[in-house]
């Protein structure tokens, strides 16, 4: 008897402001495609950091992703990918500082998950622009599953987006 593999449809999104940022995205999308497949990728945006001060702005974008990895398996690979590419820490002196990459899991099929490690949906998503807008662009009917919002409704709603779309596009 064949073992029936089970794939989990997630949303991640993705971010770097320091050093080659397009390349950094670039190669966190390389190695995680060493535990699933991107289905879809959203252009790029250029932002200006959230919840701290910088003079470097970011680029960001959003994936979909399918892979067999459980939520708590995909984010111990996400942070090994994040330490990989040259991230130190989350956060200095609990306040968020530059990177080089940033990798967030925004929803894992439509789960609801609260636990110490892992919040599903991602809490803040409603309160970025650099999140919403990269997920509108490839997904704009998918609801959000604690809102009962789709996504294009979600950005409707959203105030003051200062988000850039860039000329480029990740593969």
């Amino acid at each position: 008897m064949t073992k029936k593999t089970e794939f989990n449809i997630v949303y991640l999104s993705l971010g770097s402001n320091v050093g080659d940022k397009f390349l950094h995205l670039s190669n966190a999308i390389k190695q995680l495609r060493n535990v699933g497949m991107t289905d879809k990728i959203s252009p790029v945006f250029e932002t200006k950091p959230w919840g701290f001060d910088s003079n470097n702005k970011f680029y960001n974008i959003v994936i979909k992703f399918i892979t067999h990895l459980s939520p708590n398996e995909l984010l111990k690979k996400i942070k090994e990918i994040e330490i990989k590419l040259g991230r130190t820490q989350k956060t200095h002196n609990k306040c968020y500082s530059d990177r080089t990459i940033d990798i967030d899991i925004l929803f894992y099929n439509n789960i609801i998950l609260s636990s110490e490690e892992l919040t599903i949906p991602h809490p803040l998503l409603t309160e970025r622009d650099f999140v919403l807008i990269p997920l509108h662009c490839i997904e704009p009917d998918l609801v959000h599953p604690v809102l009962k919002k789709t996504i294009k409704l979600l950005c409707e709603e959203y105030k003051n987006s200062e988000i850039k779309q860039l000329n480029k596009q990740l593969f």
